[in-house]
């Protein structure tokens, strides 16, 4: 009986054969539109499904397949999709899951781009949605409708921190035969494992620590075979967001580091969050890896560490914040995060600027909330430029006093 592997194992090994490709120790990239067929009778049969092998790469391709195997086996899965990006992933599960005149339950704090599609699906296609902030049982449990179609939740929430408790969730939706979707992205495979606690799908901007390296914009989709091949020959298919083989391949070679990446993320991140507390300027800090967060216990419950993702409000106005940002140096101003290098933004201009002000403060995205992506440079030189940064502004309010 073979011994079940750890992930830091799993995550290079799993998933791929070399003997299947002539020993090559890297999975191939068939960087190739299309496939031959043998003869004009196969082709026949490979289009009516009677046969397996490829076609055409939208519909398929090996370099793809190694991906989606390999992502499937590190999430406990029994199939998964590669998109051409996070958002093609979250708009194919939403697809497939609804219908006019549906209703879509979400946790209250999703991205930007999430949120700007759900209010798309509504006013095109009369599908609704609510915002809830899933911190306790019998708001849930309030919040469904007759037509809930889905549960969508992220964990940790975009930017806010915030969690959501996934046993719980999945307790309710049970109960109420709805299916439920984790974005993950915030914490990938290795932090956390959303379908072993029972959900039904879970995705992945995979352009973020997946891929590592901020060279690829991709997406994963994770959960049972069934549904994701009807995915796979609808939404996925006839809308065209596929990955690219070059692609693929690199989220491949990213995945091969990943355990080791985000235990530095990690490292970084708690380090730099405990300096951030102390900081005079730095008003509020939400890290899932401090003893003084609200849902510290959760944390510790469902991830196996708290991230490389922080978020801080600094003291002052909207300028000031920007302010601020525009102090740093090591420190790159830009959206994404999980890269090598260490990422800072501000949410309210930037990734959650969509959303309209009200629900945005109702979020919890302050104007003078900041997102930080702590990368793996030294941590004492993230630090230091955090801290000349803070030194060096002066908040407006103190200015007026």
């Amino acid at each position: 009986m073979t011994r079940e592997k750890r992930f830091e194992t799993e995550v290079i090994h799993n998933g791929y054969d070399s003997l299947n490709y002539h020993g090559s120790l890297v999975p191939p990239l068939f960087q190739t539109s299309t496939f031959t067929f043998p003869t004009a009778e196969e082709g026949e049969k490979r289009f009516a499904g009677e046969t397996e092998g490829y076609i055409y790469s939208r519909l398929g391709n090996p370099t793809v397949k190694v991906l989606e195997d390999k992502v499937a086996a590190l999430e406990k899965a029994e199939a998964a999709l590669a998109f051409g990006s996070g958002m093609a992933a979250v708009s194919a599960v939403l697809f497939y899951l609804t219908k006019s005149g549906d209703h879509i339950l979400c946790s209250e704090g999703i991205y930007g781009c999430t949120f700007g599609l759900l209010q798309l699906m509504e006013k095109k296609h009369n599908i609704g949605h609510s915002l809830i902030s899933f911190d306790k049982e019998e708001s849930v449990r309030a919040a469904i409708r007759d037509n809930t179609a889905c549960i969508y939740i992220e964990t940790p929430i975009n930017p806010t921190m915030k969690l959501v408790d996934l046993e719980m969730t999945v307790r309710i939706a049970k109960e109420y035969g709805i299916p439920v979707v984790v974005d993950n992205t915030f914490c990938s495979p290795y932090l956390q494992r959303p379908l072993e606690l029972g959900c039904d799908y879970v995705l992945h901007s995979a352009t973020k620590y997946i891929g590592g390296h901020g060279d690829v914009v991709a997406g994963l989709l994770a959960g049972r075979k069934e549904p994701l091949a009807e995915i796979a020959m609808t939404t996925l298919k006839d809308i065209g967001g596929i990955i690219s083989p070059f692609d693929a391949w690199l989220l491949l070679r990213g995945l091969k580091t990943l355990p080791v990446r985000l235990d530095r993320h990690c490292d970084n991140a708690e380090r730099v969050a405990r300096l951030l507390k102390e900081h005079s300027q730095v008003k509020k800090v939400y890290f899932p890896g401090d003893p003084d967060f609200s849902q510290y216990q959760l944390a510790k419950k469902q991830m196996k560490r708290p991230g490389g993702m922080i978020s801080f409000e600094v003291k002052g106005t909207k300028a000031d914040a920007q302010k601020f940002l525009n102090h740093c140096h090591l420190i790159k101003i830009a959206v994404s995060l999980g890269d090598a290098e260490t990422l800072i933004q501000h949410p309210a201009t930037m990734t959650h600027s969509v959303v309209p002000e009200a629900e945005r403060v109702k979020m919890g995205i302050t104007d003078t909330l900041i997102r930080l992506s702590v990368g793996l440079e030294a941590w004492e030189d993230i630090w230091g430029d955090l801290k000349q940064a803070l030194d060096t502004y002066q908040p407006t309010s103190l200015h007026q006093a």
